[in-house]
């Protein structure tokens, strides 16, 4: 059986704020979920492309070994042979299409189909609409961080935030941007729950791009590309021997200060 569901995803800023939001926030959970047993991300391709989804743009082919990071009821589903999950994505951006399969789960796969729009949201959707309000939808308390909330984030360096419900009314003639996300999702149980996996993976990626924004709003495409180059660099050889978390997060705070402050968000 396949799932279709079509999410809205609102954020206010630019849409060049979010290329190089995003793609921080990416590469910044890269680093942090390759920490726990039977957990790590290896990265196997990151290209430019010419002609492909959306014309031209960056692919990347990942696994992820997820180990301890999905949750107890999805994990006890697979056999400890089938604790990775392939990624392909292709990011021509402000359109995106990323598909995640499980080698040895024959009828388990995920395709998200992105358009990045400086709107709010209002373009008609086809399927049903699922809105994620990056401050207003709860979040697990397992998963909870005050510096990841948006309702009590404020940015030192562009004065944005906190975020309060009416946040998008007050937003309203400044930046904003909207990610439009179809995901087809072929599954074989537990619908209802893997729906609520998905959600909330969207929704806690999203609080963090935003809350991220002092780490990111100084860094131009080059900066990011090199920051990615690093951390592919660091994976692998965390993958080859391990690192215990202190290390990497001092060769963390390094990097960034290698990469920082060289430009606009562009």
């Amino acid at each position: 059986a396949m799932l279709i569901k079509e999410y809205h995803i609102l954020l206010p800023m630019s849409l060049e704020e979010y290329q190089v939001a995003q793609l921080y926030m990416i590469q910044k959970k890269s680093r942090e979920e390759s920490s726990g047993e039977g957990s790590g991300v290896e990265i196997l391709a990151n290209r430019p492309y010419s002609d492909g989804p959306g014309g031209s743009g960056q692919y990347t082919h990942k696994i992820y070994h997820v180990g301890s990071h999905i949750p107890s009821w999805f994990r006890a589903l697979l056999p400890k042979a089938a604790l990775q999950v392939e990624e392909e994505s292709w990011n021509a951006y402000p359109y995106t299409r990323t598909r995640y399969t499980c080698p040895f789960v024959e009828k388990f796969s995920i395709e998200i189909e992105t358009y990045y729009r400086p709107d709010a949201g209002q373009q008609t959707n086809v399927f049903n609409l699922n809105t994620i309000d990056i401050v207003r939808d709860p979040i697990s308390p397992g998963e909870y961080k005050p510096e990841e909330d948006p309702k009590l984030y404020h940015s030192a360096k562009t004065g944005r935030g906190p975020l309060g419900d009416d946040w998008l009314e007050v937003s309203a003639g400044g930046p904003l941007m909207c990610a439009y996300k179809l995901c087809k999702f072929r599954y074989w149980g537990m619908q209802s729950k893997i729906e609520q996996f998905i959600h909330d993976v969207m929704l806690r990626a999203h609080r963090q791009a935003w809350c991220w924004q002092d780490e990111w709003t100084d860094l131009t495409m080059e900066d990011i590309r090199q920051l990615e180059e690093e951390t592919a660099r660091m994976l692998a050889q965390k993958m080859r021997r391990g690192l215990c978390e202190g290390d990497d997060e001092v060769e963390l705070q390094r990097l960034l200060g290698h990469t920082g402050a060289t430009g606009g968000a562009g």
